[in-house]
């Protein structure tokens, strides 16, 4: 009942498999500075993590599912690629079945896609194909914390949540119907051990939950509506610097970074 209060009306009908998703959301964008700004942060700590863990090496900066808030606006020099075909992407890429030379890329930069992949063992193995040695993956997901687990079993009727869900394919009924917003927890947590015995040549080498949980939840992301006004920002800036230690219970969002060996 709550969440269909705070739909926003102009997405409300919207078929989130198709490219009208797109162009909606580019609209809800559009007119929310405080969600661009989260975007934003999200952006830069893509780049500061991909000069902290991959060094010197040379290739492609690439965003699969770049969505309405590539990366590279922010940062020029990122291909910003999505299985759809939208005027302001460079191309059009298949995260599963990637259409990109051997070791031609440095950092796939993911920011809440990872889990509408129907086969991630596909994806992982493209990973190991196009990444350069010393290069990787860098992943924004959903998190898996108490607050989280319980938000996101509410919010969209097209994902479920659900930690326990057997393997890693869910039944995908299209590029975003049908995922499983628990995922990253399946693989890179509850599986973990399973995902370093099946790709030996990645390694997790940073994982941390994410700090703008309140402007992103207050913003009403791209689906809902803005439940504060912008000049409340710097306040809101306050509370999260002071609920940081207790990030691991109250964070949405977390970044996962895979390396690819030497």
């Amino acid at each position: 009942m709550l969440t269909r209060l705070l739909a926003l009306p102009d997405v409300a009908d919207i078929n989130v498999d198709s490219d009208d998703r797109i162009v909606r959301h580019a609209a809800v964008l559009a007119r929310k500075p405080m969600l661009r700004e989260v975007f934003t942060e999200f952006h830069h700590l893509f780049r500061t993590l991909d000069e902290r863990y991959f060094g010197t090496t040379d290739g492609l900066r690439v965003e699969i599912g770049a969505g309405v808030a590539p990366v590279r606006d922010s940062y020029p020099d990122v291909l910003a690629t999505d299985v759809v075909d939208a005027p302001y992407l460079d191309r059009v890429l298949d995260a599963q079945a990637m259409d990109l030379p051997d070791n031609s890329v440095r950092a796939l930069y993911g920011q809440n896609c990872f889990h509408h992949f129907p086969e991630p063992r596909r994806f992982f193995a493209e990973v190991e194909r196009v990444v350069a040695p010393g290069g990787g993956v860098i992943l924004i997901e959903p998190y898996y914390g108490p607050v989280a687990s319980q938000l996101y079993k509410r919010l969209f009727a097209s994902e479920g949540f659900d930690k326990a869900m057997p393997g890693w394919e869910a039944p995908s009924e299209g590029p975003m119907n049908g995922a499983n917003q628990a995922l990253s927890h399946i693989v890179f947590v509850r599986d973990r051990a399973a995902f370093e015995g099946s790709f030996p040549g990645l390694e997790i080498v940073h994982e941390e939950p994410l700090g703008n949980l309140l402007r992103y939840l207050l913003s009403g992301g791209l689906n809902f509506r803005q439940l504060v006004p912008d000049a409340g920002v710097p306040a809101i800036k306050a509370v999260e610097r002071l609920i940081r230690p207790i990030l691991p219970i109250l964070a949405l969002h977390h970044i996962v970074v895979l390396r690819r060996r030497a």
